[in-house]
């Protein structure tokens, strides 16, 4: 603080150290001076000076902490603050409220216009639903088998769309949307095979399911979310006739651990760090229109918000194998008291 100080003032002592040049000068020049000693007047002057810089220092870096040390507070509290500020100081001051002032105001603006934007994408998404369970229930009236089943896999993709759209718009505001509760694993995985059922028939994919059971502690509905993702990218990235291993396991912590495990494409090394984040689709799935990037961005955040860890496992051309891991109870309990 001692050294910004005097950068601060180095006018001051640049004006100090010009009227000490000056007075040796004349010292120098006077004849009439000379009885005066030069040395008196100059230790004179600094010690002076130095008093009067040291009484400023405590002085100003006194208040600068206090000022610091309650920036927290709104600029109205600010007001109330026993601060002693200079003319110029306060012109300062005045003139932060006011950038503050409009900042603010632009900021709730701004907030005020994104929650209307995910009100409206939010009431879109669920008019969306309405006809997409009405065209779900014509596809049982479709005679043709093999035209229905392309059919079902197009309604199932774009149902998925509009199934990620809206827990999108939703995972900003999920700590007022979860529900920690015993959930039962096996009923969560087998509602979203069944949910994919039309797509793994096209593709001829099937699943193995072994020791599936285990109740954890979580929220159904955003779990329920999270496997659908990886369940979906499994499918996806999976070739025709192959299966898709599923099991629980109790790892050395206790905690309970549910794998899902692929024989696809896999995915390379170096993308391994990055396929969590935002709109990254990798090296392989660039060569897929199929890719957004978002399912397993969207799966990773909700996970986190409800205390999943999800890791994974892959090489390619060998598959993937996903893995999350559910939180122990005293976990749980400091995730609930957040």
């Amino acid at each position: 603080m001692l050294f910004l100080f005097i950068r601060e003032r180095l006018a001051w002592l640049g004006f100090f150290l010009f009227i000490v040049v000056m007075l040796n000068v004349l010292f120098m020049l006077d004849i009439g001076l000379n009885s005066v000693s030069i040395w008196y007047v100059n230790s004179s002057l600094f010690v002076s000076f130095t008093l009067f810089f040291s009484w400023r220092y405590v002085v100003e870096v006194g208040k600068l902490k206090d000022f610091l040390g309650n920036m927290n507070s709104q600029m109205d509290e600010l007001h109330k603050m026993n601060l002693t500020l200079s003319p110029f100081q306060t012109i300062y001051f005045r003139e932060m409220e006011d950038i503050f002032f409009v900042k603010n105001s632009e900021l709730n603006q701004a907030k005020v216009q994104l929650q209307e934007y995910a009100d409206e994408l939010l009431a879109w998404v669920h008019e969306v639903k309405a006809p997409l369970t009405a065209i779900n229930l014509m596809l049982e009236h479709v005679d043709d088998v093999a035209l229905r089943q392309k059919l079902e896999h197009e309604w199932l993709r774009l149902h998925l769309l509009v199934d990620q759209q809206l827990h999108q718009t939703r995972l900003h505001s999920i700590e007022k949307d979860n529900y920690l509760t015993a959930v039962e694993l096996k009923s969560i995985v087998y509602k979203e095979i069944r949910a994919l059922k039309a797509w793994c028939m096209e593709k001829g994919i099937g699943f193995e399911i072994d020791t599936l059971s285990g109740t954890v502690m979580t929220d159904g509905k955003w779990l329920a979310f999270i496997v659908r993702q990886i369940l979906s990218n499994a499918i996806k990235y999976s070739p025709e006739n192959t299966e898709i291993t599923i099991f629980t396991e109790i790892d050395a912590t206790g905690a309970t651990r549910l794998h899902i495990q692929d024989v696809g494409i896999g995915i390379l090394q170096e993308d391994l760090p990055r396929i969590f984040q935002k709109s990254y689709t990798g090296t392989i799935g660039r060569e897929s229109t199929q890719s957004t990037g978002m399912g397993l961005y969207l799966a990773n955040n909700a996970a986190q918000k409800i205390g999943i860890r999800i890791d994974v496992q892959s090489k390619a051309g060998e598959g993937s194998l996903f893995t999350l891991r559910f939180p122990l109870q005293n976990e749980y309990t400091k995730l609930k008291g957040r």
